[in-house]
């Protein structure tokens, strides 16, 4: 497997679920390296369209590239959650006022940032502390360790790492950044393993903090669940949503909302309702998809995905 090429996680499975309609509008929210929007482009007529997101500005000079060869495709620099771009997009090609008939929100960090050690965001590869998937602007991990509160780093690595330790790493890292500043991702890893007095069979000491840290600098949750609320107000009637997590805080927020949305409305106990005051606004579709065998021999970064799909009403 060379992991320096970056492998569409679930790909034929995803497109699969989202396109119902040749020559509907669709948005693919993180770009990554275009293997999902290009596997997209393949299944749409003359009359489809399809809009995709990154942060990365990477992948924004590749999505350029792809949109320079097909007239169909728009690339979009900004979070997935920005869907005020999508309905400003729309009006540009004369379609405002038709629904999506599709979201993929393929969620987490791209081969390509985990491989380049300069992009920080690998415990196994020495570069700076950065973490930002718009390496252009914010506060980089390094900014936020060098300066957090004890408290703040220990709510971060219990919230958006699972980290047991957090306590223990926390003080490890205030003790160990007045003796020097935090500037690479090798130290920052070394300090958090040594910190860590249980180390999980086959995985690495510092997955957790790296993980946390990496979700709060990028505000991966907060756009989430923005995302989801906004994919849902402009998908049409029978459009699908399709969303690839590969942890269980991305996979809780998602099951969550599906959970309500074909729920609906919640009423008390023994109130005389009908089925349409619950005014339900989704369905779900089939269970929870994991990578095959074969797809993980390919891939083993494919482990952690689960793939869940539910259309509009």
């Amino acid at each position: 497997m060379n992991t320096k090429q970056h492998y569409s996680v679930l790909l034929r499975e995803s497109v699969d679920a989202l396109v119902t309609d040749p020559g509907g509008i669709y948005v693919d929210g993180t770009f990554g390296r275009g293997g999902h929007s290009r596997e997209i482009l393949r299944s749409l007529d003359q009359g489809g369209r399809l809009l995709a997101f990154d942060k990365d500005p990477q992948a924004v000079e590749e999505g350029e590239r792809l949109a320079a060869e097909d007239a169909r495709f728009t690339i979009i620099h900004g979070s997935f959650a920005s869907f005020s771009s999508v309905k400003q997009s729309l009006l540009e090609l004369g379609r405002d006022g038709e629904g999506l008939c599709g979201v993929l929100l393929d969620l987490g960090v791209s081969s390509p940032q985990l491989d380049e050690a300069e992009r920080g965001f690998s415990f196994l590869q020495d570069g700076p502390l950065d973490m930002r998937m718009n390496n252009s602007a914010g506060q980089t991990a390094a900014d936020w360790i060098n300066s957090a509160e004890e408290d703040e780093i220990v709510f971060v690595l219990r919230e958006y790492g699972e980290e047991r330790f957090a306590r223990r790493m926390a003080r490890a890292v205030i003790k160990e950044r007045q003796l020097q500043e935090f500037s690479t991702t090798s130290r920052f890893a070394q300090v958090i393993s040594e910190a860590n007095p249980r180390w999980e069979k086959g995985k690495h000491p510092a997955t957790r903090a790296f993980q946390a840290v990496r979700i709060f600098i990028n505000r991966e949750l907060e756009d989430l669940t923005l995302a989801l609320d906004e994919a849902l107000s402009t998908i049409k009637s029978g459009g699908r949503l399709v969303v690839i997590s590969f942890h269980s805080l991305e996979d809780r927020i998602v099951k969550r909302f599906f959970r309500e949305q074909t729920r609906g409305k919640q009423f008390p106990a023994g109130m005389p309702i009908t089925d349409d005051m619950l005014d339900k606004k989704m369905r779900t579709l089939g269970k929870a998809i994991k990578a095959s065998d074969h797809e993980l021999q390919e891939n083993i970064r494919s482990r952690s995905a689960v793939m869940r799909v539910a259309e509009k009403i």
